[in-house]
């Protein structure tokens, strides 16, 4: 491959990018807003260019600006990464116009699949089955909505139409609520693509989430690389993710293979891909949900169970190498051992996932034999509120899945994160419970069953050397599927423990009050603003709705009253303890 490659993205997919044009000899070219300056990708990378300010849609989300960089910088390639602008047709299009390689496939091809009601379509035309839904996009104002609901069968989940990450997307099991889950969904759609159109689909209650791996040159050749497993999900997104996908019957496999490799052929795919499906167990089906227009978060399992740099596989297709000499073989890659993925983001699990920003004041990676960390920062980094809240990914693999686990599970008892709470413990304790061992779980195990209470968090101990020598503690925590025993281990030697989640008082939550005010848990954008000055509300009503970290939060009264003050509007940027509303009893 010939040329300089102008990563369009950030945080630890920037650096791995950047990592696979250090392997393949060819300069990487970063860019980053203000928020960013000193983050690693920066640090990564060759040369790395200011793009503007923080909001994404001011530097990330600004495709005009991307393009200009790269012609700036002379480069030969954009890679997108995932997220942000890397299923955006018109982006691609636009690096294409500018005389620049793209990395992924044809925009014409990511029109039609990173569009989800028209990859339905394009499914449903080859025989691959597709979840009941709507055949284009709705909103509030779409005719006989409810009764389009009602057609497909309560409950039904709204979905952005392009973008990725389980963003945009809110379950709705009666007609009274889906107005306010069509705006909720449009308006984090927009947050994390740029565009806010949604569709309904029919929910799959007690379902797996189950994908499978492509890869296509542009000489016709399709190579299927195994498939994953990502049913453990909060709010719809991922959290452990691990391939193959255990437990699935040989000829469900291979159907789902099948299904994958015959809607890729149909539309002349090019490039990594991911093919998704929902595994029905009541049904004994897979059906398709979507295809991932460009590389996952959870690539890496894949990796490591066939040997492929997937990133590299990128590159290389798109310069025009066909893809038995990238891989080194025709057909399907086969798949050796197990492979599992715990991503660590900067979220409070006994807060509702609540997005955490804050600074990094310690950062330390686990490490051992066939362990494997991707990250996007380092002690000492601020975790900026403007982004998705994605640190980084540990990966285990062993011969067989159990193993595997183990694996993972004791390189999470080394991780080290000081100054935000992350889902790194609450992982690591999901690895041991009996329903993932026995792949008994489904998409709303951890939500449902395994979540530490509030009330638990805060009757934990302070921080402090209460174990043995190396430091560790053991934490005894009233969860809502039983009694739970956690150890968090120490620094050996030192009388501290060192916990991978720091917050262990009561959660900072919206709904705190400072002088009779309900203040900003954190640095945020205020997207909407339900309440109104004189009118009443009582307890658990939506007053105000925060974004950060392209999630919404809703801020709630904690008492009844009446609404004596609104401090803020829609678009204002808030910090930490901004007094949002004042309710008066």
């Amino acid at each position: 491959m010939r040329g300089a490659v102008l990563v369009a993205n950030r945080g630890e997919v920037a650096v791995r990018v950047l990592r696979a044009c250090r392997v393949l000899g060819v300069r990487g070219v970063a860019v980053y807003s203000d928020a960013d300056a000193r983050a690693a990708h920066v640090r990564a990378s060759d040369v790395a260019v200011r793009i503007g300010p923080a909001p994404a849609r001011e530097s990330y989300l600004d495709g005009a600006r991307l393009v200009g960089v790269a012609r700036e910088q002379g480069v030969a390639w954009v890679h997108p990464g995932y997220g942000l602008l890397s299923e955006d047709a018109r982006f691609a299009s636009a690096v294409l116009d500018a005389g620049l390689g793209w990395v992924g496939p044809p925009p014409e091809v990511i029109a039609q699949l990173g569009d989800k009601v028209a990859a339905r379509a394009a499914a449903r035309e080859v025989g691959v089955p597709v979840l009941d839904g709507t055949d284009a996009p709705v909103d509030a104002t779409t005719p006989g909505l409810a009764d389009l609901a009602a057609a497909i069968g309560f409950p039904v989940l709204v979905k952005a139409a392009h973008g990725g990450g389980g963003r945009g997307m809110r379950v709705v099991r009666r007609p009274a609520e889906l107005d306010d889950a069509l705006a909720a969904a449009g308006r984090e759609a927009a947050a994390s693509a740029g565009r806010s159109e949604v569709f309904l689909e029919r929910l799959v209650e007690h379902a797996r989430h189950v994908e499978v791996q492509v890869l296509a040159d542009d000489h016709g050749a399709v190579a299927v690389l195994g498939d994953r497993d990502c049913t453990v999900q909060r709010r719809h997104q991922k959290l452990l993710e691990e391939a193959p996908a255990p437990d699935l019957p040989d000829a469900l496999r291979a159907a789902m293979h099948d299904d994958a490799r015959r809607l890729v052929r149909s539309v002349g795919y090019r490039g990594a891909g991911t093919v998704e499906f929902l595994l029905d167990p009541a049904a004994g089906r897979t059906v398709f949900l979507e295809m991932n227009t460009r590389l996952q978060v959870e690539h890496g399992v894949t990796e490591m169970v066939t040997g492929v740099d997937l990133v590299a596989a990128q590159l290389r297709i798109a310069a025009g190498e066909p893809l038995a000499g990238v891989l080194g073989l025709d057909g399907d890659v086969p798949v050796r051992g197990h492979a599992v993925e715990a991503r660590i983001t900067a979220e409070d699990p006994a807060a509702d996932f609540r997005p955490s920003p804050g600074h990094l004041t310690a950062l330390t990676l686990p490490s051992g034999p066939f362990v494997r960390c991707d990250v996007g920062y380092a002690a000492g980094d601020d975790v900026p509120s403007a982004y998705d809240s994605l640190l980084g990914k540990v990966h285990a693999w062993a011969p067989d899945r159990d193993t595997a686990r183990a694996r993972l599970a004791a390189a999470l008892d080394e991780l080290v994160v000081d100054g935000v709470p992350t889902t790194g413990p609450l992982l690591r304790e999901v690895l041991d419970r009996p329903a993932f061992a026995a792949v008994s779980h489904d998409t709303g195990s951890l939500e449902r069953d395994w979540l530490p209470t509030t009330a638990a968090v805060q009757s934990t101990p302070p921080v402090v050397g209460t174990g043995p020598d190396d430091g560790s503690r053991t934490v005894e925590l009233d969860t809502d599927a039983g009694p739970l025993r956690l150890r968090v281990p120490g620094r050996a030697g030192t009388g501290t423990a060192r916990p991978t989640r720091t917050r262990t008082g009561r959660a900072v939550t919206a709904d705190d009050t400072t002088g009779g005010g309900l203040t900003a848990p954190m640095d945020a954008t205020v997207v909407a603003v339900p309440a109104r000055c004189g009118v009443r509300v009582e307890v658990g009503e939506v007053l105000v709705v925060l974004e950060a970290m392209k999630m919404e939060l809703p801020v709630r009264a904690t008492s009844a009253g009446e609404v004596a003050a609104v401090h803020v509007t829609a678009g204002d940027g808030v910090t930490a303890g901004t007094v949002l509303v004042a309710v008066t009893g």
